[in-house]
């Protein structure tokens, strides 16, 4: 009799006791939310960088916090590190106007001009700069959902509408597919990087000593071919390429606890946020 006691109140109480510990984590975080714009809003750029990447390191790595960072380190005149949290932001929220706004405007203070080059695929998924994860695995899901909907449903009746369905659908999923594939790919293998020192020497080895072949600044987006030891191999063109140590780069392409959070992210919003550049 006292054991079914017992577990009935477990059953009562232990859902409450999850629900206030959810509760009070996200108090946590909305307060520290809360803590870095305020300290934004009082020019106090350091202090809300700090309180940005705390709740980046805790798994709210969302987009409008990413955007808020991106402006915190511009207004602390850190354009390496401004650039590479809106590229971060970016991923996210691909649309935001002044996301985009202010990425450009931090793309024109750079000293260093280098070319886009796009791959054969990304020209061929074009839209996937404009969509985020989640927003095609939904799209992917809803499409299985009806494709597979349709299709038994047309093995119980025969019907011309259901035949031209499928013909529309296939290739609709297959599409989304083939999207969600390349979406996912592009982000866990993202071999782009942001010059964050205020210049770095580019040189012909992964040696001090090798020569130099030119010089890259902060806030150049540069492709990251290889590692060795503390050394990045980088390319700006199939022609330009060179080795820089691996501290004067911070890499676009999320890891670690960020990563394990990349679906969770996406889908939460924030609405405060610090104003355009």
């Amino acid at each position: 009799m006292i054991n079914k006691l017992l577990f009935t109140l477990a059953l009562i109480w232990l859902p409450l006791v999850f629900t206030a510990n959810a509760a009070g984590t996200r108090v946590d975080w909305e307060a520290r939310f809360f803590e870095s714009n305020q300290a934004y809003s009082e020019g106090d750029f350091r202090r809300a960088i700090e309180g940005y990447r705390e709740l980046i390191r805790t798994g709210h790595g969302y987009g409008q916090i990413y955007y808020n960072l991106g402006n915190a380190y511009l207004k602390a005149d850190e354009l390496g590190m401004a650039i590479w949290a809106y590229e971060r932001a970016r991923m996210l929220i691909p649309r935001d106007a002044d996301l985009n706004y202010n990425l450009g405007y931090a793309r024109d203070q750079t000293r260093d001009a280098i070319p886009e080059t796009r791959s054969l695929v990304d020209s061929a998924f074009f839209w996937l700069d404009h969509v985020t994860l989640t927003e095609i695995f939904w799209g992917f899901a809803l499409l299985n959902g009806l494709l597979w909907s349709v299709f038994l449903i047309r093995l119980f009746k025969r019907s011309e509408w259901l035949y031209y369905m499928l013909i529309l659908l296939i290739p609709l999923w297959g599409v989304a597919t083939a999207s969600f594939g390349v979406k996912w790919y592009r982000l866990d293998s993202d071999p782009r990087a942001v010059i964050v020192d205020k210049a770095v020497d580019v040189l012909a080895g992964p040696h001090p000593s090798d020569t130099l072949l030119f010089k890259l600044h902060e806030g150049a987006l540069v492709m990251v071919e290889r590692h060795e030891n503390r050394w990045r191999l980088i390319r700006l063109t199939d022609e330009k390429r060179g080795w820089v140590k691996a501290e004067g780069l911070q890499p676009v392409r999320q890891t670690g606890l960020e990563s394990d959070h990349r679906l969770k992210n996406v889908i939460r919003h924030f609405n405060p946020r610090p104003g355009s550049a």
